[in-house]
């Protein structure tokens, strides 16, 4: 340990120098582990992590620089209870004690074990396990698909159970289904399958160890099972151990031969079911025929008594039309005429023009006489008229008062009446019996 330098009231240490002992002092410490719970997560772009660890009522600082964090396998988050190994350490700035953290794993819990729950919960979240996002599996696939190791005794047991039961062609794409690389493969096998064409794929293994499920918990195995354009069936082989390739699947099968079985139908089932349903046919086409022998014997006594009522509606018309025809003939015909044309010469007689144009002129005649005399009297009447209207006319015209000897006097457009009208030296305009005068006013005599 460091030897510390002595320090008084005349000679004090300074800041920086009591916290690069602090720092060397915990230093001194080498290479610990510790446990405690995680609290005020925080990530910047940097890549690092820092976090605290609380104990109780203690609470210790700690980074994780961003290459370790790479190599953790789980995501550090608020609230786990975590195994820490560090080196401590004095940040200078603030004179913290700190822990710089260089690996993590969960106190009682797996780092495997969490990772996986921690992918779990964030597909979930993306609705990849959604059970609306399953598709119904075709019901007669043309092709199947199958992604599995072809040394495996998965693929034979499911060949036997598909020739079995109804037999349809299988596509195999051979991969590894453990190991480092079998996640790759199997990725690539269901590429290589869905190009080639099937209607169906089935993904899995045989059985094994809880551990051999690695490949089928990976992300990108899971998210290419979920992406897949056609149903995917899920064989891990485990009946206990549900992988994260099974909740994404369209469909689980607890082993290969189950996956078989829902890949295909069987065929003795579908041949009962062709024969029962043949037989139901048969009943049913015996049915109907014999409804519609019964329904042709009511359509033929229905037009034998149509045909009747129609055969006597035929004779009614025959009938009318024969009685028609009767009178349509030429002897009928001349009859009718020769009775139309007396009765006609009958009308001629009685209406003949002789007697009536010789009353028609005595009438005329008459008329004629009379209108002439109207005429006469209405003239005489209208003499008399106009004789009286003269003699009234001429009695009062002024001509006639200008024929006793007096004159009227105008003075321009007025008709002089009073003396006092003008004045002496206005010219006037006297109109006398035979001609006028023009007059000038020498003196005014007043009335």
């Amino acid at each position: 340990m460091t030897e510390r330098p002595p320090s008084s009231r005349e000679r004090p240490l300074g800041v920086a120098e009591v916290v690069r002992l602090a720092g060397r002092a915990v230093d001194g410490l080498g290479l610990i582990w510790l446990e405690g719970e995680v609290t005020q997560v925080s990530s910047p772009t940097s890549g690092h992590l820092y976090f605290a660890l609380r104990d109780r009522d203690c609470v210790l600082p700690a980074v994780m620089w961003g290459r370790d964090v790479a190599r953790t396998k789980f995501k550090i988050e608020p609230g786990q209870r975590l195994r820490v190994r560090g080196r401590l350490g004095v940040y200078d700035r603030d004179g913290r004690m700190q822990l710089y953290a260089d690996f993590a794993e969960p106190a009682g819990l797996g780092a495997e074990a969490l990772a996986l729950e921690q992918l779990k919960a964030k597909l979930a979240a993306e609705g990849m396990f959604a059970a609306a996002k399953k598709r119904p599996l075709p019901k007669f696939p043309r092709r199947i698909g199958v992604v599995t190791s072809k040394n495996g005794a998965a693929i034979h047991d499911i060949i036997r159970t598909i020739q079995r039961r109804l037999p349809t062609p299988i596509l195999i794409a051979d991969c590894a289904v453990q190991g480092p690389t079998a996640a790759a493969q199997i990725v690539n096998g269901m590429a290589m399958v869905v190009r080639a064409g099937v209607d169906v794929v089935i993904v899995g293994r045989g059985g094994g160890a809880v551990t051999d499920l690695s490949a089928f918990n990976h992300e990108r195995v899971v998210r290419t099972i979920s992406r897949c354009p056609v149903p995917v069936i899920s064989a891990v082989g485990h009946e206990t151990d549900l992988s994260l390739a099974d909740l994404a699947a369209d469909a689980r099968a607890s082993t290969p031969t189950a996956a078989a079985e829902l890949a295909v139908a069987d065929g003795v089932a579908l041949a009962d079911i062709l024969v029962k349903e043949r037989r139901r046919l048969d009943r049913e086409i015996h049915h109907f025929l014999d409804r519609a022998r019964q329904d042709l014997d009511r359509a033929t006594l229905g037009l034998h008594s149509r045909g009747e009522r129609s055969l006597s509606a035929t004779r009614a018309q025959l009938h009318a039309l024969q009685q028609l025809l009767a009178g349509l003939h030429p002897r009928a015909q001349i009859l009718a005429r020769r009775n139309e044309l007396g009765q006609l010469e009958r009308r001629l007689a009685a209406a003949h023009p002789g007697p009536r144009l010789t009353r028609a002129r005595a009438d005329q005649e008459a008329l004629v006489a009379r209108g002439t005399t109207a005429i006469r009297r209405l003239l005489q009447a209208r003499r008399a008229d106009l004789a009286r209207t003269g003699a009234q006319l001429a009695a009062l015209s002024p001509l006639a008062v200008l024929d006793r000897g007096y004159a009227m006097v105008r003075h321009g457009d007025a008709i002089v009446r009073d003396a006092t009208q003008v004045a002496p030296g206005d010219r006037l305009q006297l109109r006398v019996a035979s001609g006028s005068l023009t007059v000038t006013v020498d003196e005014i005599e007043p009335a």
